[in-house]
């Protein structure tokens, strides 16, 4: 089919007509297709070539992408700019074009008037292009309008809806009609039929509009043969809309909140409702009205909500929506709402607005008495007043939240508020103990404010502002050492009954005067005795500093001095004896035992060393010699290695045995101490990595001598 006659079927199947695209509201929407739908260019005596003769606007709401036009009069194109424009030289036109806009997003017509054509006749066939002017039709035309049928049709059925036209050259009609397409022979199969003789064109049973809203069929001919005559022409039915569906609000509670004082007007929320109707009629269009309030009172018209868009708004002054007067802080309203905008025959539906009027800080907080007091026993810690107050504002809110603070009366930071978040008190602390004697009645000037600021207009007064007193109580505190620990520095070994120290406790209780007594009350190795009444520490028995009481050659000994208050009171005190080194402690040799190989070629037996529980210089440099034993030296020989320690060797070879190898080691003191040994010395056969020892009790060192001597001397007879 050509050009010219598929785009006028397009516009008539279309039913185009020109929308301003206006929603309600007010709001633009942007509807797929030629924005303006008719236009008129006139005419002054031809229209030359790519001289444009009007922009066409034309959006498909995605970009226009591959968007393509056809004009009804092929004289006639649009270009990229949307330009309507003649492609070659037009002096005679027809007085109506259609232009025929196709994207992936939409199908539209739109209608061009030509105006100031000379006079002529405008026949059907003029319009059509149809008959023997149109170059690309001599045999029939097949013209199928568009058709409607009402949702929700009661029987009896089927019905006829219309029949397509056939445009014939004069020649004897021999064709047949065929309906194909979803809703024919496609599902939903069999809900539209045509009469294959009179080509009407009929529905089945009741439709609904909010399932399926339009259908997209084709009609076309067929001869005697089956063969397709004409089309396939597209046929578009249009379900019209009925009144069947109810408006439903997507939540069936909805909440919203004002702040108290908020200007009249403010608005609180929008309830939505929704219409599966037909949105392009009344059946659709939703209008809303509050027919509840709840509670009623002060008045009950509080709230408004817009008829069209659903906003809630206030009604009440901002002097009456006080929370703090108001006689609830919630209220509900029952909102309706009707279709055919509103009308007495609109469907309704029915949802609930629940509004919090809302806090804000227009109250200050308030002490409710106009002066506080607390007792508080000396050297004590913890809560010890909680202050009161009174706030209007809504609880657990910020604005009535309470944060105290201590303006002056507390120079050493003594004291501490903490807030209670119950009940909102103010918990007076004590963080550092408080002295009786240094000071019985301390007075603090406490103030109070809330978490969020106050509004503006609104101040903290005096009432947010209160003095506490703080009395004092005395207590017996025990006696307190000084210097606590005390350090004393003493030589090991003193005699028994010596001065170590002199204990100084004092009673902090100034204001009484009571008399102290002292006891040892821990002293590990039970060396020490102290004077009851002055105090004076002395030895109960020898310090050794080698003990293991004692620890990096300190000796910790604790005292309690005791007052004669009531009740009694008491303090401890620490005494650190620092031991000075005494020569006492006798070197020793290790290790005690040795080994060498039989047939070992190095005679090196050992290397030892000493060990003194003493400090230098009463320890090393040590030196450690062979025994006093008479020929001793014929066999072994001890040589000096460093300061601690020395080389034991062989002089000879041994049999295998256990000998006890007599040593005297003397330390460097003054006067040096010495200390006679012996160290074991196994002679064992060594075989690869093993070594054979004897299990026997060990040889005196003389006794081998003597053994060794023997043959010698019978060689000599």
């Amino acid at each position: 089919m050509e050009i010219g006659v598929r785009v006028l079927m397009a516009f008539l199947l279309h039913q185009v007509v020109s929308v301003d695209g206006q929603e309600e509201g007010g709001q633009q929407a942007c509807v797929p297709g030629f924005q303006v739908k008719n236009y008129q260019v006139a005419y002054k005596g031809a229209f030359l070539k790519d001289q444009p003769l009007i922009q066409v606007e034309f959006d498909d709401c995605a970009g226009n992408e591959n968007a393509t036009f056809d004009v009804s009069d092929p004289s006639f194109y649009v270009d990229a700019d949307l330009n309507l424009a003649p492609q070659r030289d037009v002096v005679d036109s027809q007085p109506v074009l259609f232009v025929h806009g196709v994207s992936a997003h939409a199908d539209d017509i739109a209608q061009v008037e030509i105006t100031g054509l000379p006079l002529r006749v405008n026949t059907l066939r003029d319009i059509m292009r149809l008959g023997q002017k149109l170059p690309f039709r001599s045999k029939r035309s097949l013209f199928v309008p568009p058709m409607t049928v009402t949702e929700n049709q009661r029987g009896p059925f089927p019905r006829v809806l219309g029949r397509p036209i056939v445009i014939l050259p004069g020649t004897p009609r021999s064709h047949f009609f065929r309906l194909t397409g979803p809703g024919s022979d496609r599902d939903p199969k069999g809900v539209f039929s045509i009469d294959i003789e009179t080509g009407e064109v009929s529905v089945s049973r009741p439709l609904d509009r909010e399932a399926i809203d339009a259908y997209m069929l084709e009609v076309s001919t067929t001869d005697l043969a089956g063969n397709i005559a004409e089309g396939p022409v597209m046929l578009v039915i249009t379900v019209i809309d009925q009144n069947d569906n109810r408006p439903i609000f997507r939540e069936a509670r909805y909440t919203g909140e004002v702040l108290e004082g908020s200007p009249t007007g403010t608005t609180v929320m929008t309830m939505t409702a929704f219409d599966a109707d037909d949105p392009g009629t009344d059946n659709a269009a939703l209008r809303y009205r509050i027919i509840r309030q709840s509670p009623n009172k002060p008045f009950p018209n509080m709230f408004h909500i817009d008829a069209e868009r659903g906003d809630i708004v206030t009604v009440i002054s901002p002097a009456l929506l006080d929370r703090e007067t108001l006689p609830t802080t919630t209220y509900e309203l029952e909102i309706v709402a009707k279709d055919m905008a509103g009308s007495e025959v609109g469907l309704t539906g029915t949802a609930t607005a629940t509004i919090t009027i809302t806090d804000k800080n227009d109250h200050a907080p308030e002490f409710t008495h106009p002066l506080f007091e607390a007792r508080v026993p000396e050297g004590s810690t913890g809560v010890v007043i909680n202050l009161s107050i009174d706030d209007r504002d809504d609880p657990d809110t910020g604005a009535w939240r309470a944060i105290y603070s201590i303006i002056s009366g507390d120079p050493t930071h003594s004291f501490e508020f903490q807030t209670n978040p119950d009940n909102n008190e103010g918990m007076l602390s004590v963080v550092k103990p408080l002295n009786y004697e240094a000071t019985s009645f301390h007075t603090l000037l406490v103030k109070v404010e809330n978490e969020d600021p106050l509004v503006p207009g609104v101040t903290y007064g005096p009432s947010s502002t209160v003095a506490v007193h703080v009395i004092v109580e005395d207590i017996n505190e025990g006696p307190v050492f000084f210097p606590d620990p005390l350090h004393v520095t003493r030589n090991e070994n003193v005699p028994v009954g010596s001065f170590v120290a002199t204990l100084n406790a004092t009673d902090p209780d100034i204001r009484t005067i009571q008399s102290i007594r002292y006891a040892v009350l821990r002293d590990p190795a039970g060396w020490l005795g102290v004077n009851p009444v002055r105090g004076t520490v002395n030895t109960s028995a020898s310090l050794d500093r080698e003990s293991p009481y004692v620890h990096d050659n300190k000796y910790t000994a604790l005292f309690v001095a005791v007052d004669n208050g009531i009740p009694p009171a008491s303090g401890t005190g620490t005494l650190i004896i620092h031991l000075e080194d005494f020569n006492d402690n006798a070197p020793y040799v290790v290790p005690s035992v040795a080994q060498v190989c039989e047939d070992a070629h190095d005679m090196n037996v050992a290397i030892v060393g000493g060990w003194d529980k003493d400090l230098p210089p009463n320890a090393a440099p040590f030196k450690i010699e062979l025994g006093k034993q008479p020929g001793l030296d014929k066999t072994w020989r001890v040589s000096r290695v460093n300061a601690t320690h020395s080389q034991i060797m062989l002089l000879q070879s041994l049999k295998k045995a256990n000998y006890q190898l007599p040593l005297l080691i003397t330390d460097s003191g003054m006067p040096p101490l010495s200390n006679n040994t012996e160290v074991k010395v196994q002679v064992c056969i060594c075989k690869k990595n093993k070594k054979i020892c004897s299990s026997a009790h060990s040889h005196r060192s003389s006794l081998l001598v003597m053994l060794a001597t023997l043959p010698l001397v019978l060689l000599c007879l």
